[in-house]
């Protein structure tokens, strides 16, 4: 009784009390100090039994498993594994894949299967579930999927574990296709394997997928107060749709930080900073307390508004005024809103100040500004720090050509490409995407492999004469060969997301709107063309890169040409 209630000091005064102490009483106190995470008093106590069974060690095992401590979890069940002293049986074995599964050991979590089919144990849905987990977690999702398939009564925790298991490896068509399957099976998904999947489609951009859910959800019926409904918010913000994010934010009777967050950074990525800022302090006057988070997303409304001073004011009141810690994140953002615009004296005295290392992120802010303003010596500073934390990374080597090229000193650039090939730096190659009908169409730089390249290329021709009779100058500046200008200009031309835009246009009807996503940082000419290509064919036309959203309308873009 005491153990259960938490009194684990008037147990163990109770059993020391006892002049008879059975295993029963043993096991207890062990469990109690075991489950209160005070590992040192269950471990004294289980060496001094005088003896044992399956009770003691599952219990000192999960103890073990419960605290974050897999690695002595897994030392103890080898010594019960010597001792021969007790059978196998399915608590211990549910524990020690737990553990096998923490420490990502896939060949204990093998033999212990083995030893599970050998000792014929019979199995129940919490050690199959162990047993998924564990191959689940050890990057083994065939097996994973294996032992799933053959759980007669999977319930919907089972369904959600899986799910995850492959988003986390990467394999999200196959994801959503068991998603659908759970759908059919008619058993409920609870708010879990929403949040899983919702964060899927906000992950990789598919908004249609993520509505179906949002309509299922509906329908179904849903908690407003759940965090999948924060997931919702954040799924919206993330593929691009604050309004609709901001719907559902509106209908949560009291939303959480998450959703929040997610809302401001929304707006800051989608070119509304003014509506992120509103929305940040609409979240002081609800009492709600920022985090670090919260701040990263309202430092980044400011970059890409090019308010300096505001970014500042907020930067010193996370510690001033909020009683946070800097972070690597925030030092990053204010790095970036510095350098972007031309403050680079302002940008090395924080950077000098920084109570921690420089990360990756803030010296590729740092040369991101360098860039835009051409400041060579600063960049090559910044690059070579990059270079010493990832030397790997193309984008460094591909900023740097950017930068020595637009300087016109090409044998720095043949220099920067000679040793990328010296290292095997290869650089990531350029994707966009768009989604009509639900098919999703990818494209690479000059693609001709699409079915309706030919129209795609000649409908491009004819808009690149429209463009430059509205004004439009090819931008030659950033294009890495020391070549005539015209076979610049044709380079330019190709690039994958005006592909993609070009499809969107001759695959829809007039006037729809576009949304296109590239996987790195859209070009400047790329940008400036497509400011023609809204205004000439009157379409809005969204386009999502590496860094944030771009909402190109009648000629001009929500960012303000400030990315």
């Amino acid at each position: 009784m005491y153990a259960k209630c938490g009194s684990i000091l008037d147990a163990q005064k109770v059993f020391d009390e006892m002049t008879e102490k059975d295993l029963c009483s043993w096991n207890t106190l062990i469990s109690g100090y075991a489950k209160m995470g005070m590992l040192k008093e269950a471990k004294k106590l289980f060496d001094e039994m005088p003896e044992r069974d399956n009770f003691s060690w599952t219990a000192m095992i999960s103890g073990y498993v419960r605290f974050d401590k897999p690695k002595d979890a897994l030392e103890l069940y080898r010594r019960k594994e010597m001792s021969m002293l007790t059978k196998l049986n399915k608590f211990t074995v549910s524990s020690v894949l737990a553990a096998s599964a923490a420490m990502g050991c896939l060949t204990i979590g093998k033999e212990i299967h083995c030893k599970i089919l050998r000792a014929g144990l019979d199995l129940d849905e919490v050690v199959w579930s162990a047993l998924m987990d564990m191959y689940g977690k050890c990057g083994s999702i065939e097996e994973a999927r294996w032992v799933f398939d053959k759980m007669v009564d999977r319930d919907v925790v089972s369904w959600t574990a899986m799910i995850d298991r492959y988003f986390g490896d990467g394999r999200w068509e196959e994801g959503f296709e068991l998603f659908t399957e759970l759908i059919l099976s008619g058993i409920r998904p609870n708010e879990f394997t929403f949040a899983g999947i919702l964060k899927a489609c906000a992950d990789h951009a598919v908004e249609e997928t993520g509505k179906q859910v949002h309509g299922y959800m509906t329908r179904i019926g849903f908690n407003p107060f759940s965090f999948a409904a924060s997931a919702l918010v954040h799924m919206y913000s993330k593929c691009g749709n604050v309004e609709n994010a901001k719907r559902v934010f509106n209908w949560m009777p009291r939303p959480d930080l998450v959703s929040w967050t997610s809302l401001i950074t929304g707006y800051a990525q989608n070119g509304q900073p003014d509506e992120a800022l509103e929305y940040f302090e609409l979240l002081l006057k609800s009492g709600t307390k920022p985090d670090h988070i919260t701040f990263v997303g309202v430092l980044s409304a400011c970059t890409h508004a090019g308010l300096v001073d505001k970014g500042l004011e907020y930067f010193h009141s996370i510690t001033d005024k909020y009683g946070l810690t800097h972070t690597g994140d925030h030092y990053a953002c204010i790095v970036d809103l510095l350098a972007r615009s031309g403050r680079f004296q302002e940008a090395e005295n924080i950077i000098n100040k920084m109570p921690m290392k420089p990360d990756k992120f803030l010296w590729a802010s740092l040369l991101g500004g360098c860039r835009i303003h051409g400041n060579l010596e600063l960049a090559e500073r910044a690059a070579e720090a990059l270079f010493e934390i990832e030397p790997e990374n193309p984008a460094t080597y591909v900023t740097m050509a950017n930068i020595y090229a637009t300087a016109g000193r090409w044998d720095e650039v043949a220099q920067i490409r000679k040793k990328m090939d010296e290292i095997g730096v290869v650089k990531k190659p350029g994707l966009s995407w768009i989604e009509i009908k639900r098919e999703l169409h990818v494209f690479l730089v000059g693609d001709t492999s699409h079915p309706r390249s030919k129209e795609i290329h000649e409908f491009l021709g004819k808009l690149s004469k429209r463009m430059r009779e509205e004004g439009y100058v090819p931008n030659t500046n950033f294009v890495l060969h020391d070549v005539e200008e015209e076979q610049k200009e044709e380079n330019l031309s190709y690039h994958s997301e005006k592909l993609a835009v070009a499809l969107g246009i001759i695959a829809t009807p007039p006037g729809t709107p576009i949304k296109v996503f590239k996987n790195l940082r859209t070009c400047v000419d790329c940008h400036n063309a497509i400011k023609y290509i809204s205004k000439i064919v009157n379409r809005k036309i969204t386009v999502r890169d590496s860094n944030r959203f771009h909402c190109f309308e009648d000629g001009n873009c929500s960012c303000g040409d400030y990315w």
